[in-house]
C-alpha cells in the first residue's frame, strides 16, 4: 500500500471509530454531579429528562419526554452514583412526538451522596 492510502486508511478507521462510538445522543454520560437535593432538567438527542431523588422512597423519579417531531426509538434512562452504583438503563421504549413516559429507578446499597442522570436514544443496550 503506498504511503498516502494508508494515511488515508487510517483517518477512516479512526473517523469510523468515533462515530460508532457514538449512542445516538452526544457524550455518553454527564460529568456533572448534583445534590440529593437537586434536579436533573436536560433535553438530550430529543428526549427531555427530569428527574429528582425522594429520601422517602430512596428511590429517584421523573419523566423523559420526546421534544422532536418524529418517534424517538429504544430511549432508556440511566442514574450513576457517586458510590460506583449504576442504576438501569431503564427497559428500551420508543417515544412518539411529545409523549411522556414516568421513570423510577430504586436506588440500591448506601453511602452515596451526589448522582448523576442520563437518557439515551437509540443504539443498543448491550
Amino acid at each position: 500500500m503506498k504511503p498516502i492510502q494508508s494515511i488515508l486508511a487510517l483517518i477512516a478507521i479512526v473517523f469510523v471509530s468515533l462515530i460508532s462510538g457514538c449512542s445516538g445522543g452526544g457524550d455518553e454520560e454527564s460529568t456533572v454531579q448534583l445534590a440529593l437535593s437537586d434536579t436533573y432538567d436536560n433535553v438530550r438527542a430529543g428526549a427531555h429528562l427530569i428527574m429528582s431523588y425522594d429520601a422517602a422512597t430512596n428511590s429517584f423519579t421523573g419523566t423523559v419526554k420526546n421534544t422532536t417531531t418524529g418517534t424517538l426509538t429504544r430511549v432508556r434512562v440511566e442514574i450513576h452514583l457517586s458510590n460506583g452504583v449504576e442504576l438501569g438503563p431503564t427497559p428500551p421504549v420508543d417515544l412518539a412526538p411529545g409523549e411522556t413516559r414516568p421513570i423510577v429507578l430504586q436506588a440500591t446499597g448506601t453511602g452515596f451522596d451526589k448522582w448523576t442522570a442520563h437518557p439515551e436514544v437509540g443504539g443498543s443496550t448491550a
